[in-house]
């Protein structure tokens, strides 16, 4: 008996065959109801699933979500490489007690680390905790700036995921699967809420230090249309490849060419309706507008000094983490909807205590900075703003006494802005830092949580592709009610 997909594909494959011929033959009145009947299968949906004639032309025209939305914009920065909890957000003083003891074995059973013997000494914190803000929270030595935002921070130190590598995990962490090919978060952000910057591309993505161990597939947009991936932003030259005219071209034939162009990808769109073209519209005239927008995005140069002093930005054409956190926050100001920014340099196998200082060093003041900014011109209460990792790292020791190796069973982010609880702590591990026993949060969860503040059902936020509807957390994930305001 041929199964219900089987006879779905077979149906399928004969349509095409039956366009492919109207097209390709060009029979009258017959081709253009051929083309029509496509363009209906292939419009863009809301996502509510309900038809959207507009939207096939316009990939990013704003949409409203399934409720009202506490938050309308999204920055998350991205700490690749897994920092070390027990270094910065999770104190733990049993551990000190224990530095250089065994594990207990009933820690240890079924326990599989990424690269040392289970069995390795405990290694107890290299830095000092202390309360922050009128709500205690207890953080490192390390991050003084984020004490200061202590107050307006939203705390979860019961993280959990399945990954233990760090493509695997950037990737689940960004796109709700370990594999290659899904959207990532940014994507279906801008799939469910469109975009509200008319000339730059509603999620931009900014990197520092090295580049991900997942590369692309971090801010893909999978099988979405081309239209809602993240489009990265260089540091040093053009801030997208190619962005300035050739010699011998003006502004004005680049124009005309532009306008040339759309219309042809116009008549294939209205021949066909594959959602890709549209794509390819909205690509080339966000090119021609970025020639002009990105540059000035870039020129921090009319950023007052005390601007550039909250932030550690010492030389604003240099590439740095504090650059982009500043870059960030300009991006959300023009209406970009999801803005991520990726500094992988916390890996620490080996010289934890001087590496993770360093890293502090570099990431704490402009971490504080963008939600302070952010606050002083009244955007943070309806944006979100994201802090963490792909996993933390082990209470054992790696590399002599001085490292930590990948950790997926308890580890620690931060997040800001409208909808949260402020100066609140959520969740909790045991006393050497092992698992995660009070309120423990899996990845769906939180990103169940990030769409529930940004007005949607994460159940109801799906795309249908091969014959399947698809969604962000799959077939997990529950909203984090503790956490919300």
């Amino acid at each position: 008996m041929i199964s219900h997909a089987q006879q779905l594909h077979q149906a399928r494959a004969a349509l095409l065959r039956r366009r492919w011929f109207f097209r390709e033959c060009g029979v009258g009145l017959a081709g253009i109801a051929a083309s029509q009947l496509l363009a209906n299968d292939l419009v863009a949906k809301s996502p509510d699933g309900d038809r959207d004639p507009d939207s096939s032309n316009r990939p990013l025209a704003p949409r409203q979500p399934h409720f009202p939305p506490k938050v309308k914009r999204v920055v998350y920065m991205f700490q690749a490489g897994a920092p070390s909890q027990l270094e910065l957000y999770d104190p733990k003083p049993e551990l000190a007690k224990r530095n250089g003891q065994l594990p207990p074995a009933e820690l240890l059973k079924g326990y599989r680390a990424a690269f040392i013997n289970p069995n390795s000494a405990l290694l107890g914190p290299k830095y000092t905790f202390s309360p922050q803000g009128q709500c205690g929270m207890e953080l490192s030595e390390l991050l003084p700036h984020t004490g200061s935002i202590a107050d307006d921070i939203c705390l979860i130190r019961s993280m959990q995921t399945t990954a233990v590598n760090h493509a695997p995990g950037q990737i689940f962490m960004n796109t709700g699967s370990e594999q290659f090919g899904r959207p990532s978060l940014g994507s279906w952000t801008l799939y469910g809420l469109g975009s509200e910057a008319s000339d730059l591309p509603g999620f931009v993505v900014l990197t520092s230090a090295k580049g991900t161990s997942g590369g692309a597939s971090n801010y893909g947009c999978g099988f979405l249309p081309t239209a809602y991936g993240g489009i990265p932003l260089r540091s040093a030259g053009d801030p997208v490849l190619y962005l300035s005219n050739p010699k011998g071209v003006d502004n004005q034939a680049q124009k005309e060419s532009i306008d040339t162009l759309t219309r042809l990808n116009q008549l294939s769109l209205e021949q066909v309706g594959d959602p890709e073209i549209a794509a390819r519209i909205y690509s080339y005239e966000m090119a021609y507008r970025l020639q002009s927008s990105a540059p000035e995005l870039m020129d921090l140069s009319k950023e007052s000094p005390e601007t550039l002093e909250l932030y550690g930005v010492k030389d604003p054409k240099e590439a740095s983490f504090a650059r982009n956190c500043l870059l960030a926050r300009r991006l959300l100001q023009r209406g970009v909807r999801f803005v991520q920014l990726f500094h992988e340099a916390w890996d620490q196998h080996g010289n934890l205590a001087a590496d993770v200082k360093n890293n502090a060093n570099t990431t704490d003041r402009p971490s504080a900075a963008l939600v302070k900014d952010l606050k002083r011109l009244g955007l943070l209460d309806d944006t979100l703003v994201i802090w963490g990792g792909e996993f933390g790292r082990t209470p054992m020791v790696q590399g002599g006494n001085d490292g930590r190796d990948h950790h997926n069973r308890s580890f620690c982010i931060w997040m800001a802005g409208g909808g949260l609880k402020h100066g609140y702590v959520h969740g909790g591990s045991d006393e050497l830092g092992f698992n995660a026993v009070d309120n423990p949060v899996q990845v769906h969860d939180l990103q169940a949580t990030i769409l529930q503040l940004l007005g949607f059902d994460h159940t109801r936020l799906t795309y249908r592709y091969q014959g399947r509807d698809f969604r962000l957390t799959d077939v997990h994930g529950n909203v984090i009610q503790s956490i919300l305001s």
